[in-house]
């Protein structure tokens, strides 16, 4: 019995040993294909400068594995296209390790949190079963699942009435606890608060229907995230789907088109100084 064994395990080794490889190479594939441009040098720090050992780089690489092997090994694909992913990727390749915020889950969440080694990547989703079966495949990713106050057929009445809730308008417009301005997401975990943000992408919640949540909430809060950072650099928005009638709107209200820093495809990019200068009109102020 034992030699049989013996010489099943020798047939099978070169079978595993192979597909092994294929994935490993796949994965090394779909690497490249994103650093093509980059220095040597910045991408091996990034992804092999380990910065001390210990439970955070052993799950660091652990998600980069699983987003080698899930792409490798999947039909699905993200769904933003090359262009856009690679449009995000070369401003993160330059901030990683960073804090890096994302609203909503999809294909692509696997290979978010892999371009950000040792930094923290935070996913918010509305979608409690997409949640539990995202973390089924990757436990390791940081997630939470929330609620959001608005509905998509409101979007335009938020727009034009915000104003009138000085505490949705600067100096006093705050995220925490601010249950009187309904474009402030003032209820998210602890975790969404205690941290300032580097780079935010905005691709959720969902947009597509009336009673949706619609992103009104998540554009707004991101605009003041950024304009209330108190450490130096500007903030990196991303905002997906930007060709959609509501997401431009509250882009070019909150998001300003002063601070675009390009659009590629439907991924608008900005870059939100801290503390950003804001004109005062009638008994409102203006964001942009």
């Amino acid at each position: 019995m034992i030699k049989n064994a013996s010489r099943q395990f020798v047939v099978e080794k070169p079978l595993v040993v192979g597909a092994l490889v294929t994935i490993t190479m796949t994965g090394v594939l779909l690497i490249a294909s994103l650093s093509r441009t980059i220095s040597s040098s910045s991408f091996t720090y990034m992804y092999t400068n380990n910065g001390g050992s210990g439970a955070g780089s052993n799950t660091a690489t652990q998600t980069q594995f699983l987003a080698i092997i899930h792409y490798a090994t999947s039909k699905e694909i993200p769904e933003l296209t090359h262009p856009e992913i690679r449009s995000a990727f070369d401003v993160l390749i330059n901030l990683a390790p960073c804090n890096f915020l994302v609203f909503g889950l999809g294909h692509d969440s696997f290979m978010w949190a892999a371009l950000n080694p040792r930094g923290t990547t935070l996913f918010l989703e509305e979608d409690p079963t997409l949640v539990h079966k995202i973390l089924a495949r990757a436990p390791a990713l940081r997630i939470h699942t929330v609620t959001y106050p608005t509905q998509l057929y409101e979007a335009e009445h938020l727009v034009t009435s915000y104003k009138s809730e000085k505490t949705c308008v600067p100096p006093n417009v705050h995220l925490k606890g601010n249950s009187m301005c309904k474009l402030a997401l003032s209820d998210m975990p602890d975790d969404v608060y205690n941290r300032e943000w580097d780079v935010i992408l905005i691709d959720g919640p969902r947009g597509y229907y009336a009673e949706a949540p619609g992103r009104m909430g998540a554009i707004f809060s991101a605009a003041v995230m950024a304009r209330t950072r108190k450490n130096r650099g500007v903030t990196h928005v991303f905002l997906h789907d930007a060709d959609r009638k509501v997401e431009k709107m509250y882009a070019e209200e909150f998001l300003c088109k002063k601070f675009m820093v390009k659009a590629t495809g439907r991924l608008w990019h900005f870059a939100i100084p801290p503390g950003a200068n804001v004109s005062k009109v009638g008994r409102g102020s203006r964001y942009c």
